[in-house]
């Protein structure tokens, strides 16, 4: 059903080996120069477990395998391209009536592979990962970025209603949480405040507060309810050992869910963006909504990288291994650096989050393609 043509065949196979290859070498080279000197300062200033130190190490491989997949894959073509020029094997290929377009495919079919490898490594193994890493720094470090997002937590909820004509207020201000701490199953040190027709109708304060899934409660210890009547006088203060509060779960999912989005896989930043549009905090919304676009987008580098690779490697054949090493990190570098500026765009408002995500595609592609025209029209 697949029949595959014998150039295709015959650049696959070089292509294949020099994409392992070079996967191999740029996950090695990340690991080590990413990974080794940090966990070594850990280890001596922060008294971090070698054997811990060994299982972060393990951890942190993916994340490096999934950024060399696409550096991979430009570099492959690049230097298998470049010896194809150089040893005429594509003038003998133009001379049987192929052109550049067609010697070019092979290369965009293998980079489809690609993308679909590099969309399921980021999507099932990398999240995972980075999550069991955090997890294990946080239980040994004394600051991580995973214990900070859990620390000074605030949360509005709001009561949505029919528009107003009056006043035109389609919700209002129902209840704001604040916790001083989550450390992984309780909040440390909540105050809850109630409002009723825009009115603060009750404060409750609590040292601890967590979710009983049982009774489908909040359980909070040792803390007080004040309720507030129509003026201080009518103030009443009830103290507490133990209470139990007929409250959704949403502020404990949010704070269980908060991590960076590079923690998580397509499906909980999605699920997790659902948490907190109801905040309007338009800041890590906006973040959220460009992560999540960058996560679909960014498999597709692999389909741009081999299209770039493979027009200037058939382009000019006069690269060495080394001069195709230092080409392909400077595109990977321009690449990265108009992802960050165009992504930031997205997140501060300039811009919406699909183009924020898909721009930097958009123009590689269209780099790609004047390329090989270019090229095409003079070998």
């Amino acid at each position: 059903m697949f029949k595959i043509s014998t150039l295709t065949s015959y650049i696959w196979q070089q292509l294949a080996v020099l994409w392992l290859f070079s996967v191999g070498l740029l996950s090695a080279v990340g690991v080590a120069l990413g990974t080794l000197s940090d966990l070594a300062a850990q280890i001596s200033n922060d008294n971090l477990p070698p054997t811990i130190a060994v299982k972060i190490f393990i951890y942190q491989i993916p994340e490096f395998v999934a950024y060399a997949i696409p550096i991979a894959t430009l570099l492959s073509t690049l230097i298998i391209y470049g010896r194809l020029n150089s040893d005429y094997e594509l003038v003998a290929l133009r001379s049987i009536g192929c052109n550049l377009y067609q010697i070019a495919l092979p290369a965009i079919y293998f980079s489809l592979i690609i993308t679909i490898l590099s969309a399921t490594t980021n999507e099932l193994i990398v999240p995972h990962t980075n999550y069991q890493t955090a997890l294990l720094e946080q239980a040994f470090l004394p600051e991580t970025e995973l214990s900070l997002q859990r620390k000074d937590i605030f949360y509005p909820e709001y009561q949505f209603s029919q528009n107003n004509p009056a006043n035109n207020i389609p919700k209002q201000l129902k209840r704001l949480y604040f916790a001083e701490k989550f450390d992984g199953k309780r909040f440390h040190n909540l105050i809850l405040l109630n409002w009723q027709n825009n009115r603060l109708t009750e404060i409750i304060a609590a040292k601890y507060a967590q979710w009983d899934s049982q009774r489908n409660t909040w359980h909070i210890q040792q803390g007080s309810i004040e309720s507030l009547g129509t003026d201080i006088l009518n103030s009443q203060r009830t103290n507490f050992a133990s209470y139990q509060l007929k409250l959704p779960d949403t502020f404990f999912k949010i704070a269980l869910q908060d991590r960076d989005p590079q923690l998580m896989s397509l499906s909980e930043a999605k699920a997790y963006l659902d948490l907190i549009l109801p905040t309007e905090n338009l800041t890590k919304i906006r973040l959220f909504k460009v992560r999540i676009q960058q996560k679909i987008a960014f498999p597709f580098i692999c389909v741009v990288f081999a299209l770039i690779g493979s027009a200037l490697g058939a382009k000019f054949s006069d690269f060495q291994q080394g001069q195709s090493f230092g080409i392909c990190i400077s595109i990977v570098f321009c690449y990265y650096l108009l992802g960050f500026i165009i992504g930031s765009m997205g997140i501060v408002g300039l811009i919406s989050p699909l183009l924020a995500a898909w721009l930097p595609n958009i123009l590689g592609l269209t780099i790609g393609l004047w390329f090989l025209k270019s090229t095409n029209c003079t070998i």
